[in-house]
């Protein structure tokens, strides 16, 4: 018998009772195609990425940046669908990374909230962040994560005043995700000087755990970031590897890269 990840607060919890903070690794199911986003997954657990978290591509993503968006809409144009969402995380958590699926909502009510989340668990899914499903309007799929023992994990930003930290915190199972900046996605030079009182705050709100994201590109980001919060979100940077003409380059790309990153967090817990 196969033994799966477990849930991505797990392995959080693993990273720093090992002294080192968490990292969280952004990738696209069906990019290049999904047998090499499957690859590119393993490549991250090899490397030190202690969750993944995997994109499902769709056609009007408000969350995504340029570099996120290029490689999703290469996903859909080879006809990425959600089969292969589940048997890219049946590889993966078969393989030991415990892996959850960052998801616009559509493709989820589409499928039908209590099968996805029937279908998700049995493939030893984690849980789902959902961009653009607020708590608000939750209760479907927070009750079939309830059911199933998935993970749901919410968005704050900056902009969050103290009352929606409160809601989202509440409604929150896993870990909650802090969007270091107003906007989309991408690599930056410097992770916005918001982010450090986000995670206080959010904290102060009643969260658990809460892993920051939007930005975060190189080891000395992530060093940085997990010196306040449980873990730093890695996406546009990782991505970026993928782009390489050939797969196999593109693949020690994303490996070194990756090393720098799980070096970053390391000791730092």
């Amino acid at each position: 018998m196969t033994t799966r990840a477990g849930s991505s607060a797990q392995a959080i919890d693993a990273a720093h009772a090992r002294g080192d903070g968490a990292l969280i690794g952004y990738l696209p199911v069906g990019f290049p195609t999904v047998e090499d986003s499957i690859r590119a997954g393993k490549v991250l657990a090899d490397h030190g990425v202690d969750v993944l978290e995997l994109g499902f591509p769709y056609s009007d993503p408000g969350m995504d940046g340029p570099t996120i968006q290029r490689a999703t809409v290469s996903a859909l144009k080879t006809g990425t669908h959600l089969e292969d969402l589940f048997h890219a995380v049946d590889e993966l958590t078969a393989y030991g990374l415990a892996t959850v699926s960052m998801t616009y909502w559509n493709p989820v009510e589409w499928y039908g909230v209590e099968r996805f989340a029937h279908d998700f668990a049995a493939v030893g899914g984690a849980g789902l962040v959902t961009p653009d499903l607020p708590p608000e309007e939750g209760a479907e799929w927070e009750a079939a994560a309830e059911d199933n023992g998935l993970e749901r994990i919410y968005l704050v930003a900056p902009s969050s005043p103290a009352s929606r930290l409160e809601l989202i915190s509440e409604h929150s199972r896993g870990w909650v995700y802090a969007a270091s900046t107003m906007g989309v996605t991408g690599a930056r030079a410097e992770v916005d000087d918001h982010a450090h009182a986000l995670v206080r705050r959010t904290r102060e709100a009643g969260a658990q755990r809460v892993c920051v994201g939007l930005g975060v590109s190189n080891g000395a980001q992530a060093r940085n970031v997990v010196s306040y919060a449980d873990g730093a979100i890695v996406g546009s940077a990782l991505v970026r590897t993928l782009f390489a003409d050939d797969i196999e380059e593109a693949l020690r790309n994303l490996a070194a890269l990756t090393d720098e990153l799980s070096a970053g967090v390391r000791g730092t817990a």
